[in-house]
C-alpha cells in the first residue's frame, strides 16, 4: 500500500475515534444540562439520544466527504501534514456543532425561564422590619402599608 492509503486509514481511525469519544462525553455530561433545559427527564433523554444521532450523522458525513485528497502525497511528511489538516477540520466541525447545540439550547432555556417568571410574579411583601434605633430608616418605595402607621419623619 502506498502512503496515501495509510494516510486515509489513519484519518478514518482518528476521526471516527474522536467522534465516538466526543459523542459519548457530550451525551453523558450534557444530560444534566438537558434536564435543566427541558425540566422533564424523559424529554431530556429523548433529545439527548436525538442529538447524539444527529451528531454522528453530521460529523461522520463530514469525515467521509473531506477524506479525499486531490493532490499526490509523495512521502510520509506530506501525508502527516495532510492528515493533521484533515483531523484539524474534524475537530473544528466537532467544536462548531457543540457550540451551536449549547447556544440553541441555552436560548431555549432562557425563554422557558422567562415564561415561568411571567407566570409566577413575585409576591407582595407581608410586612416590614422595624426601623433600627439610631440608624438609617428603610425607604418604602411602594408607599405605606395598610394597617400600619406611617414612619415618623427623621429628626
Amino acid at each position: 500500500m502506498d502512503v496515501k492509503v495509510w494516510m486515509y486509514l489513519a484519518y478514518l481511525a482518528i476521526s471516527i475515534g474522536l467522534t465516538v469519544w466526543v459523542a459519548r462525553a457530550l451525551s453523558r455530561n450534557g444530560l444534566v444540562f438537558l434536564e435543566d433545559v427541558f425540566a422533564d427527564k424523559r424529554l431530556a433523554d429523548a433529545v439527548n439520544s436525538l442529538l447524539v444521532v444527529g451528531f454522528y450523522l453530521l460529523n461522520l458525513g463530514f469525515v467521509t466527504v473531506a477524506m479525499k485528497e486531490a493532490g499526490p502525497v509523495g512521502d510520509t511528511s506530506q501525508a502527516l501534514e495532510q492528515l493533521s489538516l484533515k483531523v484539524g477540520w474534524v475537530l473544528l466541525v466537532l467544536g462548531a456543532l457543540h457550540f451551536f447545540n449549547v447556544f440553541a439550547l441555552g436560548r431555549y432555556r432562557r425563554g422557558r425561564l422567562r415564561q415561568q417568571a411571567a407566570a409566577h410574579p413575585p409576591l407582595a411583601p407581608v410586612g416590614y422590619l422595624p426601623p433600627q434605633v439610631g440608624g438609617p430608616r428603610p425607604v418604602n418605595p411602594a408607599g405605606p402599608v395598610p394597617g400600619q402607621a406611617p414612619p415618623a419623619p427623621p429628626r
